[in-house]
């Protein structure tokens, strides 16, 4: 049911509000600097683990920029169903770093490539069908496969602390010393600095760590010394693999899952940039949600076409403007043109390449921690109950069970255990038969199409009706019913117009106590919850529209209204007096 409107005043400038270009350049600068290790370190963590020419990581380290720049600024900008139009930065996913070096292991940069590409296709299916798959993939399944990524990634970041450069002969403890120091620091920052502090915990903690691994000659500058302070990698583009052999069909399924739960990342993040970046409380627009999605997938493609690691939003934008009170897009216009002139500087993908193992193994770990962390937080955005732990708990176990290849490795056939040992992918088909598998105990749901026409509203009392009746309401009660069903489809004709051609899905399902009701349709033009928001608390004259939203408030214990591009879902949820249910079961 919606609220009252809450007044945020610790908003400076929202999102459509325009700050001083100094200011914005400056906030954007600050975002870049908080998240630029994420983007860049992560491909060259995949490509060392991989043991990729170290060349190429000048090329991916480049295309990563680029393609986070440009995205950020489509975010920001929102060019048709493409982008948020709020300030949400992309950068390097941390949630592909363990599909993509098995990829570059099979076949380097021009396989990853092909695969990053082909999954992102999907990222636009889920998003075009967004309102379909918001009950299929949800917090719990995603929460799920977030933390199986980070078990599954973990070994990487362990693996990288003992790494020393080729003829190193300095002190036998240094990357221990060095790894240590990097780690106390960003643990002392983390629990006993202020947010702020937080925010910058992790890049305070690697720029320490470097100047103690340089200390004791654990960094290498013979690639940053010969590099220049502007142009374009000498390393090209390394193409990409259309011959679409049995490691990619094998690696797919993989890909697709970590896409979309890449996806059901950016969908939250799209939800929590709504709610710290205006000034007054509004209902979530998933219109907004999808175009963050699509910005995402095509973030995705891109990255597959110029053979670099995918991309994904950064929840680092939301903490920023927590903090500072700023949400104006032109903040996302600054920062991504700053990722821009920061892709075309050699100089800073060298020196960023020279950041030593015990101090880049110290960083995915605090990565993977926050993304375990991230996940488990998922799942509790959905409640925790008995189903979930079942979900959660039988899923990861699965996932590091047929990934540690103690789950009859050898009883299944070799293409088969291939694909099967890989945890991500086992535990996420595993937590989405589950996930369906709880949802069919939830009670069976009635549904009927109905014309989008003032004619059908009889048709639609009736099934309402009947439907009410077998589920046991009676009396007041079920006439109730009835009046909250014909006002929300009244409502629904009055917004959109009688659609010749079109049609409603009235659903129904419950019980003696509570049914819940849902009409699906095509898009409409206004949200009512947001109508709820802005009714008076008295009555203003009189108008139909308002008598008709007053029936809906008094009657729903709750009302939810999603509206998606190609979908429009009105939920409400009606509960009878305790005597209706008791003479219901009579």
């Amino acid at each position: 049911m919606a609220e009252p409107k809450e007044q945020r005043d610790y908003i400076t400038y929202a999102v459509d509000e325009h700050p001083p270009h100094l200011m914005s350049a400056a906030l954007g600068f600050q975002t870049v600097a908080l998240i630029l290790a994420g983007i860049t370190l992560t491909p060259i963590i995949a490509l060392k683990a991989a043991g990729v020419d170290p060349a190429a990581g000048d090329w991916v380290v480049f295309a990563a920029l680029t393609i986070s720049g440009l995205m950020t600024i489509l975010q920001s900008a929102s060019v048709g169903p493409f982008g948020a139009g709020y300030v949400l930065f992309m950068g390097t996913s941390g949630a592909f770093v363990a599909v993509s070096i098995g990829a570059m292991e099979a076949g380097g940069l021009p396989l990853l490539g092909a695969l990053v590409a082909a999954s992102s296709l999907v990222q636009f299916v889920f998003s075009r069908h967004l309102g379909l798959f918001r009950k299929i993939v949800n917090p719990t399944v995603g929460g799920t496969v977030i933390t199986l990524i980070a078990v599954s990634v973990m070994p990487i970041g362990f693996g990288m602390l003992e790494r020393q450069p080729a003829n190193y002969s300095g002190p036998e403890n240094a990357g221990l010393v060095t790894s240590a120091v990097t780690f106390l620091l960003i643990i002392l920052l983390s629990f006993y600095g202020n947010a702020k502090l937080r925010l910058w915990g992790p890049v305070i903690g690697v720029i320490a760590g470097c100047v103690l691994a340089a200390f004791y000659g654990l960094m290498d500058f013979t690639r940053f010394n010969e590099a220049d302070w502007i142009g374009l990698p000498a390393v090209g583009w390394p193409g990409i693999d259309t011959r679409f052999g049995s490691d990619f069909w094998i690696m797919l399924p993989g890909f697709m899952i970590v896409t979309i739960i890449g996806a059901l990342e950016t969908y939250g993040d799209g939800i929590a940039i709504q709610e710290v970046s205006n000034r007054t409380e509004k209902p979530i627009n998933y219109r907004v949600v999808q175009g963050a999605v699509n910005a995402d997938g095509l973030g995705n493609l891109l990255s597959g076409l110029m053979g670099t690691l995918p991309n994904t939003t950064y929840s680092t934008s939301i903490s920023v403007i927590d903090l500072t009170g700023v949400a104006s897009r032109r903040i996302g216009l600054y920062g991504g043109g700053i990722l821009l002139a920061l892709a075309t500087s050699p100089k800073i993908s060298a020196l960023l390449q020279a950041i030593p193992g015990p101090v880049a193994g110290v960083f995915i770990f605090f990565l993977i921690v926050l993304l375990f962390a991230h996940g488990i937080r998922l799942i509790l955005t959905d409640g925790f109950n008995f189903d979930h732990g079942i979900i959660f708990g039988v899923s990861l176990w699965a996932g590091i069970g047929f990934q540690g290849q103690s789950v009859f490795h050898n009883l299944m056939p070799p293409q088969v255990a291939q694909l099967l040992d890989n945890g991500m992918t086992t535990g996420g088909i595993t937590a989405v038969v589950l996930s369906l598998l709880v949802s069919l105990k939830r009670g069976r749901s009635f549904a009927k199409r109905f014309p989008s026409s003032l004619d059908s509203l009889p048709e639609v009392l009736d099934f309402v009706k009947e439907r009410g009746r077998a589920m046991g309401w009676r009396g007041e009660e079920l006439s109730k019913l009835q009046l909250a069903a014909e006002e929300a489809f009244l409502y629904q004709i009055d917004d959109f117009g009688d659609l010749a051609g079109q049609s409603t899905r009235v659903s129904i399902r419950g019980d003696a106590q509570t049914v819940a009701i849902e009409l699906a349709c095509a898009q409409g033009n206004d949200n009512i919850e947001a109508r709820l928001q802005d009714l008076p608390d008295a009555p203003v004259g009189y108008s139909e529209e308002d008598v008709r939203l007053r029936i809906l408030k008094s009657f729903c214990d709750d009302i939810e209204h999603q509206q998606f591009h190609g979908g429009d879902y009105l939920s409400m949820t009606l509960t009878a007096a305790p005597d209706n249910a008791i003479s219901g079961i009579a």
